[in-house]
């Protein structure tokens, strides 16, 4: 599978056809989706149709007028909004809602600049776990080991690309949800600054959550995030536009004499010492590859998971019929369903609390921004687990909740920092090993551009490697 980078420049040339690409996405999606669940919906009548204008155009001498992504196939995760197709959000509160007539902005702005959505990729029901599973739309399978989970939430788009069925898929990350994904499965995520793409219909009281994608390499990162990010009156919380151009930044910015820490565990993670490990190299050739200046700088922060499920519960209600909740829990994630009854009994002097500790932690790591330029952590806790779930509540052998295995993705959203995930690794398993980095506020381009130099230092695997069916592995494959 091409990089979106390759096949955009490539169809605008003549030099690949985009009906030629999508025939050959659609057929692997047909060939891989039965195992790994990555599509829960497609529109291939619609996508052929849009691939071959593309080819038209570029056949009549039009290629000039065609956007930066011509013809690329993607596709959208279903917690996001694609004109002609379903949102169900994983849920069976939603199952058989109305098709969307309009685009999230985000997706609009792919559309625009000439990429082509192929389906919606399976989400956990309204994106709550670290692993994709719901009794609406199935299991969804880690084309690196298919025993495990390609995480969560933006699983099925992390196994969809990883196992080059389309070149790029959305994402979204409100604790992690794009980066503990592409650990799971060897991509590159990048959690942007909150704001910096805006959304509307889902602009977050607990501005934790954020959109963008999934995909193979850095540089293609950096042309989604240049396609997608910049202001949109819609949404009351969206930053002004960038004023760097991410596709180049990504290679041009100075990161030689950056000052990076490493914290293995941020003061209070448990983190597998075999993850640690792998990490741990990782970033010590990061900082070789940047010139940077490695700083010994401990991180001691306190477990803000329960601060960040009680932050990200104050969204759980926007724009939700209380009739469902009130009386329609019984269907829902068995695992899901009480946390609805718990949080709508909070109350406001509750919140108060809560954020009150969120603007503490804030503070503290402001202090450790004065004293490095990145800070470098394990993405995960923990090797992708079981695909059906749940998330694992022993990490190393000590026994502790279920939000530590991925707790070090929460700090970024919670304190809202651009911070990506990038493959460093794998484990004696054979399962794909993630590396945080974690940047000062508003400076993605500076987090892309130490990925491209450990990128280029240390290249990785594009897409996993072939698996083969096993027995009982498409138990609970949802329906296309």
């Amino acid at each position: 599978m091409p990089t979106v980078v390759g096949a955009s420049q490539a169809i605008r040339a003549g030099e690949l056809s985009a009906v030629g690409l999508m025939e050959e996405c659609l057929a692997a999606i047909e060939a891989a989706n039965p195992t790994l669940n990555a599509f829960v919906h497609l529109h291939p009548t619609q996508a052929l149709a849009a691939a071959a204008a593309v080819d038209a155009a570029v056949r009549s001498g039009r290629a000039d007028e065609l956007g930066p992504l011509a013809g690329v196939p993607f596709g959208v995760k279903d917690l996001e909004d694609c004109a002609g197709m379903p949102t169900t959000r994983g849920s069976r509160w939603f199952a058989n809602g109305p098709v969307k007539t309009i685009d999230s902005i985000h997706v609009a702005r792919l559309r625009a600049a000439g990429a082509i959505p192929v389906g919606k990729t399976a989400a956990p029901e309204f994106g709550a776990w670290a692993y994709t599973a719901s009794p609406l739309l199935g299991v969804t399978r880690n084309p690196w080991d298919h025993r495990r989970t390609p995480g969560g939430s933006s699983g099925g788009s992390s196994a969809a690309v990883s196992a080059g069925l389309v070149p790029f898929c959305t994402a979204s990350d409100g604790g992690g949800s794009i980066r503990t994904p592409a650990a799971f499965t060897g991509l590159v995520g990048l959690r942007a600054s909150y704001g910096r793409i805006p959304t509307f219909g889902d602009t977050h009281l607990a501005q934790n959550a954020v959109v963008g994608s999934v995909t193979t390499t850095v540089a293609d990162t950096a042309l989604l995030l240049d396609v997608m990010a910049g202001p949109d009156p819609r949404d009351r919380t969206c930053l002004p536009p960038p004023s760097v151009r991410y596709a180049d930044a990504a290679s041009s910015v100075e990161v030689s004499g950056l000052r990076v820490a490493w914290s293995r565990d941020l003061g209070f993670a448990l983190v597998d010492d075999e993850i640690a490990a792998i990490a741990e190299e990782a970033a010590r050739a990061l900082v070789a590859a940047c010139d940077a200046v490695a700083v010994d700088r401990r991180v001691e922060l306190e477990d803000y998971t329960r601060i960040y499920a009680l932050i990200e519960g104050v969204d759980k209600f926007v724009r939700i019929d209380p009739v469902l909740w009130e009386t329609r829990l019984d269907e829902l994630d068995p695992l899901s369903a009480p946390g609805w009854t718990y949080l709508s009994g909070r109350t406001l002097p509750e919140a108060a609390t809560v954020e009150g500790a969120r603007r503490n932690l804030v503070t503290q790591v402001a202090s450790v921004f004065d004293d490095v330029d990145l800070l470098v952590t394990p993405m995960a806790s923990v090797a992708p687990f079981a695909a059906e779930g749940p998330m694992p509540t022993e990490v190393g052998g000590a026994r502790t909740h279920a939000g530590m295995s991925v707790a070090l993705s929460f700090l970024a959203s919670l304190v809202n920092l651009p911070a990506v995930s990038i493959p460093c690794g794998l484990t004696a398993g054979g399962l794909p090993v993630g590396l945080q980095v974690i940047g000062p506020r508003f400076r993605e381009d500076v987090v892309l551009a130490a990925a491209s130099r450990l990128e280029s230092a240390r290249p990785w695997p594009r897409h996993c490697p072939v698996q083969q069916p096993r027995a009982g592995d498409a138990a609970g494959v949802a329906r296309l």
